[in-house]
This record gives structure tokens, C-alpha cells and sequence, in this order.
């Protein structure tokens, strides 16, 4: 079986004005390998690639550690901690960081929601919200909860509203605005994703994953444009880095966010094992390209351990 762990940030100090930006620190997160280690296996991703049917189906619990988003501090705090405990972990970037130097549209709402708070985060997205968009149902209130489950009742209703309410072009056309006000995207990108030179480096230690060109959840898109999210970003990381990419972690992970046929197209895009962020071990019923996985607040230390526990009950 196998059991996979997501990290997002990775810093000394969260302080902002608003929370918005959550993560761990170095500390809690060797600590937390540590913890892991003494529940399951570590194992490489090329191990994983190579042996995938026997790994799946092994009474033996693997671990897998990975990171969305590429960002910098990802690779200056984490790496070096798994450097000395001998970790490999899977590194999954977005191209649209490095091809166009533009902030992911999901940094630029954590930054400005650092700077502001929900409610005035909400008022101005009732200014413009011209169709009702804003006005989630019962249902939808659920599913925010469901899927923002760290975050308070109007925050995943916030973030639900944007990620999946919204239509990117009114997400960008509304996102941008108010984030030029604030933030100098130039030296937003500088600091906060890394350079080009890390991502050489992972592939080299075959750690280098594919997160799609834009960073938008995929099941909403038609087929054409899931193909060019896929092919952008694998193959600019290709030809950067010299290295096949056969991972991907799809933007968000959520059932509607890889709904068919993206698990299909990615296959036909040359990937061979993909991860979304339905939360359970994987015991071999898995589609390859459709694999599970825990937030690191859902393992050993973490906030919600208890799904992890539970998940663990469920298969013995």
C-alpha cells in the first residue's frame, strides 16, 4: 500500500496582518518525517514508477513525500532536511511561473488575503459580482466545508466561490486589479517560486514533477484546453531540464477538479502516475494516474492525524 503526504509552505514565521498562509515550519516538518518513519517506508519516486503494481499491493506501508506549487522555500527549507534523512520526495511545478513570470492566480489571492480580511475580501467580490455568483447554496456551502475543512465556514466559502464559482477570466479580470494595488508581481515571482537552476537539480535526483502550465482546476476545462495545460508545462520542464516528467499533481485534487477525462488525457500526454487530493492510503484499486493523497495535516503531528488513523483502521 502507499501512503502519500502533500506540503504547500514551508517557512520559519506565518505572521501576516490577516491569516491566510498556512504551512509548516522546518522544525515541525523533520520532526514529522521522523514521525512517519515510524509507521511506514520511505520510498523513491523512480522505486514507485518501476514497481508500481508490487508497491500498491504490499502489505507494507510506503510513504511517499511530495510539494505543489514550486515554490522557493520549498527547496531552501525542505529539501536540505530530507537531504539529511535520505528522503526523495516528488516536486510538482507550474510553467506559467517560469514562462511567463507571472504569479499563479491562487498565490495572488493567499498574498492579498495575508493583507485583508474575509469579510472585505467578500465585499468586494459582491461590487462586481453581477450574476449572483457570490450566493452559494446549501449544497455548495457543504462542499466548501468539506473540502476547505482547516478553514472557518466563511473562509471555504470564500475560497469556493473563487476556485470554482468564478470563471477564470472573472477570477483574473477581478484578481489582478486589486492585487497590482498592492503587490509588485516581478518581485513576487523572484521570491516566491524557484529558479531554474533548482529545477535542474530535482530532475537530476528524478524529483521533479508536472503541475500543470496555470494552476486551474482541470475538470472544468474542455479537452482542448486540459491538453495544453498538460503539454505546456511538461514540455517546458522537458526541455529545460533534459529529463522525461511521467508524475502530476493535478491543481486542487478535488473530485471535480479531476473528473474525466483528465486522468485520460493525461495518460495521452505521456504521464504514468498522477495524484489528486482525495485523502486515503492506496491499496491497489487505484487508477495509477488518479492516485491518493493526505494533506501533511492528516499524518502523524498533524492537525487532523485522525484521518489518516481512520483510513489506516478501514484497510486492517
Amino acid at each position: 500500500m502507499l501512503t502519500v503526504s502533500n506540503y504547500h509552505y514551508i517557512r520559519d514565521d506565518f505572521t501576516t496582518p490577516y491569516p491566510s498562509i498556512f504551512g509548516v515550519t522546518p522544525t515541525f516538518f523533520k520532526e514529522q518525517l521522523l514521525a512517519i518513519k515510524e509507521i511506514g517506508t520511505y520510498i523513491t519516486p523512480q522505486e514507485l514508477l518501476e514497481n508500481y503494481d508490487e508497491v500498491i499491493k504490499s502489505p507494507t506501508n510506503y510513504v511517499l513525500i511530495t510539494f505543489d506549487d514550486g515554490l522557493k522555500e520549498q527547496y531552501l527549507k525542505a529539501k536540505p532536511i530530507l537531504d539529511a534523512l535520505d528522503v526523495k520526495a516528488l516536486f510538482f511545478i507550474n510553467s506559467l511561473n517560469f514562462i511567463e513570470k507571472e504569479v499563479t492566480l491562487v498565490h495572488k489571492i493567499h498574498l492579498l488575503r495575508s493583507q485583508m480580511s474575509t469579510s472585505d475580501f467578500f465585499d468586494i467580490l459582491k461590487k462586481f459580482d453581477a450574476k449572483g455568483k457570490t450566493q452559494l447554496s446549501d449544497k455548495e456551502k457543504k462542499q466548501a466545508v468539506v473540502h476547505y475543512n482547516y478553514d472557518d465556514e466563511e473562509t471555504a466559502c470564500l475560497k469556493f466561490t473563487l476556485n470554482f464559482k468564478l470563471s477564470l477570466q472573472e477570477q483574473h479580470n477581478l484578481i489582478q486589479t486589486i492585487f497590482d494595488a498592492h503587490f509588485d508581481s516581478h518581485q513576487v515571482v523572484n521570491d516566491l517560486y524557484m529558479t531554474e537552476e533548482h529545477l535542474i537539480q530535482l530532475a537530476k535526483e528524478g524529483m521533479l514533477g508536472n503541475h500543470t502550465h496555470s494552476h486551474v482546476p482541470l475538470g472544468y476545462l474542455d479537452r482542448h484546453e486540459i491538453m495544453k495545460e498538460f503539454v505546456t508545462s511538461k514540455n517546458y520542464l522537458e526541455q529545460l531540464t533534459n529529463q522525461g516528467i511521467p508524475y502530476v499533481s493535478y491543481p486542487y485534487g478535488s473530485q471535480e477538479a479531476c473528473a474525466s477525462p483528465v486522468d485520460e488525457i493525461a495518460k495521452n500526454t505521456g504521464h504514468q502516475l498522477g495524484f489528486t487530493m482525495e485523502r486515503s492510503i492506496n491499496t491497489g484499486n487505484e487508477h495509477p494516474l488518479l492516485l491518493k493523497r493526505f494533506d501533511c495535516n492528516d499524518l502523524p503531528l498533524g492537525k487532523n492525524q485522525k484521518a489518516f488513523e481512520h483510513a489506516h483502521r478501514l484497510i486492517h
